[in-house]
């Protein structure tokens, strides 16, 4: 029993390990940055930029310092843009063909976005946020006597993981996430982990990670 327990924290240890192998997205100086940003025009008549009045706009950033941007005017027009980025600590530059380079002051942290003053939230893709309980789990280091996992994803892009054995014992992590594609990443206190992940629907989430052939079904409570 203590020899299967002990390598049940093993797994978990590992699954959890701040020096696991990265993807891609987890060498991104600023994972924070990916995704999907909304921003939305609080004044009825929206807000008028060189001449133009603007009721919503929507920009994605990809880690191969690609974006697209979508820019709603209260005429119902919609302008878009396509290009590439640059970024520093204090300064993002959009450059597109055609287009001269706009370089623009920004704030960033996990869920808010501040561009020139405009305040943008990000969101994730549609049914990931919700409370998951696996359904089955498995993978080369995962004990007999595990109990379940317990996985909360809020639309705010925090997070709260929980795994305990058949003895009650359990680990929990909180922080917060960030995701790209069919990638996601939990970041918190004592490190990060990161697995694919595939939506079956609105109740069943697949989680998987490759280096430690861990596979977790999850339906949503």
């Amino acid at each position: 029993m203590m020899k299967t327990f002990y390598f049940f924290w093993l797994f978990i240890l590992s699954l959890f390990s701040v020096n696991s192998v990265a993807d891609d997205i987890t060498e991104f100086d600023y994972p924070f940055l990916l995704g999907n940003w909304y921003w939305f025009s609080n004044q009825q008549d929206g807000i008028e930029s060189e001449g133009e009045k603007y009721r919503a706009m929507h920009v994605m950033f990809k880690s191969d310092y690609q974006f697209a941007m979508r820019l709603l005017r209260t005429d119902g027009k919609v302008e878009q843009w396509i290009g590439d980025y640059d970024i520093d600590d204090t300064n993002i530059t959009f450059i597109s063909s055609n287009e001269d380079d706009q370089m623009h002051t920004y704030l960033l942290n996990y869920n808010r976005f501040v561009l020139d003053g405009a305040h943008f939230t990000k969101l994730a893709p549609e049914n990931l946020a919700g409370n998951w309980r696996t359904k089955t789990i498995s993978g080369q280091d995962v004990a007999d006597n595990i109990a379940e996992f317990a996985l909360s994803l809020r639309p705010d892009f925090l997070f709260s993981a929980e795994i305990s054995n058949q003895a009650g014992k359990t680990k929990e992590h909180r922080g917060v996430y960030y995701l790209e594609d069919d990638q996601i990443v939990l970041l918190y206190e004592e490190g990060q982990h990161d697995s694919h992940f595939v939506l079956n629907g609105q109740n069943t989430l697949t989680l998987s990670n490759k280096h430690f052939g861990m596979e977790a079904i999850l339906n949503r409570e």
